[in-house]
């Protein structure tokens, strides 16, 4: 079963198909409505009613909305290290600029195209999930444990720091460049991708 969140953010994780078809409709439906109706006004009734399931389904995963957002959460999250793993199979090894492409290219495409992406991205926009697990923090150990052995270094405390400096840096300038422009502004994109390479470069040559 592909891009089903960790079950350390459900009540109870899915074991058969029928079930993990369920709850892929539950987070189908919560990523259109938080397009449509924004997270204040999600609830976990509608949520159900645009899944059409009935509600106790829904609280069978999720004991409230923000559970249902950290789901969402984590599954964009395996989604967006599917599509970066996927757009490096057929990168040259050790060729970081490659990566660099594919870390921002893959972030703003699903940035403009991911129904929910927008208000939950990782985690960002409305802080869910454990403290100690800040989204930027899971993207960047993320990324490490994906492009380490492609660029021919240990994924130690070294590199998730140089990750987590670029994550956190790169999430800053691309929600600017978003509330500059709707499909994201290409100056501010230019400059981040460039302020990467640079930050990148000075650790990864």
């Amino acid at each position: 079963m592909k891009s089903v969140p960790h079950a350390t953010s459900l009540r109870r994780a899915p074991v058969q198909r029928r079930s993990a078809e369920r709850l892929t409709r539950i987070l189908d439906a919560c990523a259109d409505l938080l397009d449509e109706v924004g997270y204040e006004a999600l609830s976990t009734r509608a949520v159900a009613a645009r899944a059409e399931v009935p509600i106790g389904s829904v609280y069978r995963f999720f004991g409230n909305k923000r559970q249902m957002a950290d789901a969402l959460a984590q599954r964009n999250l395996e989604r967006y290290t599917e599509r970066v793993a996927e757009r490096m199979k057929g990168e040259r090894r050790g060729d970081w600029r490659a990566a660099v492409d594919a870390v921002l290219d893959e972030y703003l495409a699903m940035k403009r195209t991911a129904p929910g992406f927008s208000l939950v991205d990782f985690g960002n926009q409305i802080p869910v999930g454990a403290r100690q697990a800040e989204p930027n923090t899971r993207v960047a150990d993320r990324l490490t444990d994906l492009l380490a052995g492609h660029l021919g270094r240990t994924p130690g405390e070294e590199l998730r720091r140089v990750f987590l400096v670029a994550v956190e840096s790169a999430d800053t300038l691309v929600q600017l460049a978003f509330r500059v422009a709707p499909e994201g502004d290409p100056a501010i994109i230019h400059e981040t991708r460039e302020l990467l390479r640079a930050y990148l470069g000075r650790v990864l040559d």
